[in-house]
């Protein structure tokens, strides 16, 4: 073929496949294919997938696997992966033919020469083929040329023939049908020019941090270019992105042989100064840079603490609002992530909550708690014979197609004479058929018991379970969840709740 494309399009593949079935008596009685997916990785391949699966599990109803030529597994960058999903073929007793290749798969020691240099071939094929596309992505963007990706508020894409001629304003979604053609940003409507406008001054010189720019935002009804509500996160993209002067920037992240996404450093980035009409001053844009430029600098842990103790003493108070609408102070996600937690940060400059904030970090205990019992209980359900579906949304278990359970945390909490009380809200709105409840120990760290509450039997909406429940609650009780998927393995609703 003329194309590298019309070589291995799959109709191409199917009808050499077909030619060399016929030649030598073979009958078709399945496809599998992967149309329009890379081989550089076996995810997203659903086709292969399941060629390997049904071979596993002796679902196959075949004998020989015809494959047009040894790039089609993969061009894996490890030559051994497509080795290996050939020898799973071979293992199960199901021979593999290539049908484009020059020689049989017969075992002998040149075809596994040949295979071995074929796989290496393909895995360099990608290599060679990303660089070449690199390249040319880079030139197209020093000549001003966008790659992909929306344009942003305020701006909009034009598309423009090889001679430079407009051709008109790509809409949402549209992309360009002629591969000569080329895609530009040119200015949006004058009301949402002005709007980004107003978005440096406030950031600039009326000293808003984005939250609050953001909430005023969304408090006049204003939608972002993506309709959506605006953000912190988005209103700080907006104020960093060099687009707005007119400057187009490629290859801040990369993603290379679909291997792992990288931050480049900004000495790697592809740039084309002035390719764009600009819509905002450049003095303002370097002005906001500025401001972004000394929330980054590396604090030592001093700095950040002396820092710290100064919006103490401006304030008299101190919470994570104070901290990032200081513009002098780094972020309070930075001040938890070099400290441990906010609560760590206030003590080591003397300053305690009025409130007690310990219920945060027992909240995240007990939110990773909650998602460890229940993977726990999906996998000891099915490693028990059961069947089990969990609904990511709500969060309900279906055990067997017979009942459906909730799993609630229940927190330790101490009265005023010393007593241990547990408060546990049930899931009355799911009506689960039966709620699993897991009693915290006294710190909060670790399951101490297990209810299982019949929904039947339960007629209020709240129940507080004491140290010592006896017989009075309707419910059975587990000191660990082997009991529970043990009675998971009866199909009958009435033999558990």
């Amino acid at each position: 073929m003329s194309t590298e494309h019309q070589r291995y399009s799959t109709e191409n593949q199917a009808d050499a496949i077909g030619r060399y079935a016929e030649e030598r008596g073979y009958k078709i009685i399945k496809t599998y294919s992967d149309a329009g997916k890379s081989g550089l990785r076996i995810e997203g391949r659903d086709g292969l997938t399941q060629l390997l699966d049904d071979i596993q599990v002796g679902k196959a109803e075949f004998k020989t696997v015809l494959v047009y030529d040894i790039s089609r597994w993969g061009r894996f960058q490890d030559a051994d992966e497509s080795a290996y999903y050939e020898y799973i073929c071979k293992r199960a007793g199901i021979a593999v033919e290539y049908c484009a290749e020059q020689f049989d798969n017969d075992g002998s020691p040149v075809s596994t020469i040949v295979k071995g240099v074929k796989r290496a071939m393909a895995g360099e094929y990608s290599r060679e083929l990303s660089q070449k596309v690199f390249a040319g992505q880079s030139r197209l963007i020093e000549m001003g040329y966008r790659q992909g990706g929306p344009p942003g508020f305020g701006l909009r894409r034009m598309l423009i023939d090889e001679i430079g001629n407009q051709k008109g304003v790509l809409a949402r979604g549209e992309h360009k049908s002629i591969q000569t053609d080329r895609v530009t940003l040119v200015p949006g409507p004058e009301n949402e020019i002005a709007i980004v406008n107003q978005i440096f001054h406030s950031f600039v010189d009326d000293q808003q941090s984005e939250a609050m720019i953001a909430a005023d935002l969304n408090k006049k009804g204003i939608k972002t270019d993506l309709d959506r509500e605006w953000t912190p996160s988005v209103v700080r993209q907006l104020l960093s992105n060099e687009k707005y002067i007119g400057n187009n920037i490629w290859n801040r992240h990369s993603f290379k042989l679909k291997k792992r996404h990288v931050q480049n450093e900004p000495n790697s980035w592809i740039r084309s100064e002035g390719a764009f009409e600009a819509i905002v001053d450049t003095a303002l844009f370097t002005a906001a840079k500025a401001i972004f430029d000394a929330k980054a600098h590396r604090f030592s842990d001093e700095e950040m603490l002396d820092g710290l103790r100064s919006a103490l003493e401006t304030h008299g108070f101190l919470s994570g609002i104070v901290i990032n609408e200081t513009r002098s102070l780094p972020s309070s996600g930075q001040y938890q992530s070099r400290f441990g937690s906010l609560l760590r940060a206030y003590k080591l400059v003397g300053f305690i909550p009025d409130r007690d904030y310990r219920y945060i970090e027992i909240n995240k205990r007990l939110r990773k708690a909650h998602t460890e019992i229940v993977e726990s209980t999906l996998g000891g359900i099915e490693q028990a014979g059961g069947q089990v579906q969990h609904d990511a949304k709500t969060g309900l278990l279906t055990i067997n197609h017979e009942f459906s359970a909730s799993v609630v945390i229940a927190r330790c909490t101490q009265t005023g004479a010393g007593a241990y009380r547990w408060n546990i809200r049930l899931d009355t709105g799911l009506l689960p058929d039966i709620t699993v409840v897991v009693r915290m120990d006294q710190a909060n760290e670790a399951p101490l018991d297990y209810y299982l509450l019949p929904t039947a039997d339960m007629t209020l909406p709240k129940l507080r379970f004491s140290e010592s429940n006896g017989l009075s609650l309707d419910a059975y009780r587990f000191d660990d969840l082997a009991h529970f998927f043990a009675l998971c393995e009866r199909t009958s609703i009435l033999e558990v709740a």
